[in-house]
């Protein structure tokens, strides 16, 4: 998951979104004819737009001078001016980070751009208003654009599992040594994003680069604050002075999303991809789970996650059915019994033999190369 063979394959694809990007293309090519700038500020290249072809190119959220935004329309570009008042960018060329959504957080949760993302998400929800239902959806495409420049050629495993896996428990501590483990084998954890086994995980990922004895630490420290409730702010500082006493974390992926805007992002994914619209989240998340899917015991979200999953496999709609692997056999056979129907469906079909059922979490691993295989 390098961010510079990205940036190399999207500028050949005449996309911009740095203004190193913008200074490297007039310099090399000499025009921007065609090309689509992306949430760039160009208010200090007020000489290169004037005197740059602009024919066709597509400029998104860039702020820039009126006279050259009346110039570059002249040239037969197309100029959607920066939205005021947004607590987010809808144009926006990056993922998020940690420090971006939680910023303010020495001033409380409710003051960070997550949080106010979320609250004009339900204001304007309510509202029924289309402006703001066109903003979201150029917001969430843009996202999934980046996701998918940020994950080209990356071999990228899912976990998913329940929001309520509190800090401090072996569980948690299981699917963090899981995260920890697929990262140091060369894949990028991907997981829903939010607190509990999609924390943990992240967590692991994090923790990969560290001697064993550093992920022990950091569960001890995460544990004075186990829940993201009563106190969404206790719960993030926590994650946060970890990633000060441990700066150099290994990256992962955390995808979740504002329609569930009372669970947080969870601070340990180095790339969030958040979204408003959750269906679109839910199918992305699992469609560039490229390597294969560990589900840990969960609820209805995560039941709802397998299924998902299995029936791109069950149809071969996405090519070669991916692993599948369910960890806590009572958990899958007893109390949640999805896996005696995720046979039946497999049974006689290619997915067959890309499931596995593991009693232990430890296991996990193991069963995911072997399917792949």
């Amino acid at each position: 998951m390098q961010t510079s063979p990205a940036h190399a394959a999207h500028h050949d694809e005449r996309e911009i979104e740095t203004l190193e990007d913008f200074d490297a293309t007039v310099s090399a090519r000499g025009t921007l004819a065609g090309y689509r700038v992306q949430a760039v500020d160009l208010t200090d290249r007020t000489r290169e737009l004037l005197t740059t072809d602009t024919a066709e190119a597509v400029f998104l959220g860039c702020p820039m001078r009126e006279d050259v935004a009346t110039k570059i329309r002249a040239d037969g570009a197309l100029v959607f001016p920066p939205v005021p008042h947004l607590p987010f960018d809808p144009y926006r060329g990056h993922l998020y980070q940690p420090d971006e959504l939680f910023a303010s957080l020495e001033k409380g949760y409710e003051q960070t751009p997550d949080a106010l993302a979320y609250a004009w998400f339900q204001r304007t929800k309510a509202d029924g208003d289309i402006f703001a239902s066109m903003l979201r959806a150029v917001h969430d495409d843009s996202i999934s654009d980046a996701l998918d420049e940020l994950l080209r050629g990356a071999r990228v495993v899912g976990v998913m599992g329940g929001h309520a896996m509190a800090r401090g428990t072996e569980a948690y501590a299981g699917a963090a040594r899981l995260g920890r483990e697929l990262s140091r084998d060369g894949f990028t954890v991907a997981t829903g994003g939010g607190p509990g086994a999609m924390e943990a995980a992240n967590l692991g990922a994090y923790a990969a680069p560290y001697e064993d004895g550093m992920l022990e630490e950091a569960c001890q420290l995460l544990a004075k604050s186990p829940a993201f409730f009563p106190s969404i702010t206790d719960w993030a500082r926590a994650a946060f002075e970890v990633r000060t006493r441990w700066p150099k974390g290994n990256h992962s992926l955390g995808i979740p999303t504002w329609f569930y805007g009372h669970e947080p992002p969870n601070p340990f994914a180095s790339h969030i991809a958040k979204y408003f619209a959750n269906a679109t989240r839910e199918d992305g998340l699992l469609a560039r789970s490229n390597a294969g899917v560990v589900f840990l015991p969960g609820a209805a979200g995560t039941v709802q996650e397998i299924f998902d999953n299995a029936t791109p496999n069950y149809y071969e709609s996405r090519g070669e059915p991916t692993p599948m692997v369910l960890v806590d056999r009572a958990h899958w056979t007893e109390r949640l019994p999805a896996w005696p129907l995720l046979q039946s469906l497999a049974r006689e079909r290619s997915m067959e033999s890309r499931i596995a059922l593991v009693d232990r979490i430890e296991e996990a691993p193991a069963a995911l190369k072997r399917l792949g295989s």
